[in-house]
């Protein structure tokens, strides 16, 4: 599992994965940085087998009609704290690390649920 966090997550989560030996990065971190746009966010993670980790519904969209993002984790959590959402990152792990070792696959964490949409290879 290697994860590509969106524009609006916060660093401190990029680190969370780093310090559980997820390889992580950050779209801050691609050549044309905040400025990416979505579909070349979602080809780079799918070219390079990233799971796109965002806020943003429009990866959701794209996800399920056109299968791009390839890898999708949508966190669903309005402005809850990043050390809470990274309580919830903790709590889901094992189940993420599952899902996303298919090829293609959608993940919704809310305030009180772990939601796999979609699954397909």
């Amino acid at each position: 599992m290697r994860v590509l966090c969106d524009v609006h997550i916060a660093f401190k989560i990029k680190r969370y994965f780093e310090s559980k030996g997820i390889e992580a990065s950050h779209v801050n971190h691609l050549p044309d940085s905040w400025f990416t746009k979505d579909k070349d966010i979602a080809n780079f993670a799918d070219t390079n087998n990233f799971v796109v980790i965002t806020k943003d519904v429009d990866f959701q969209a794209s996800h399920l009609l056109k299968n791009t993002p390839k890898q999708l984790l949508r966190l669903a959590l309005g402005n809850l704290s990043t050390q809470e959402t990274i309580y919830l990152l903790e709590t889901y792990l094992p189940v993420l690390q599952e899902v996303f070792a298919n090829p293609i696959c959608f993940v919704e964490i809310g305030r009180d649920y772990c939601h796999v949409v979609s699954v397909g290879a």
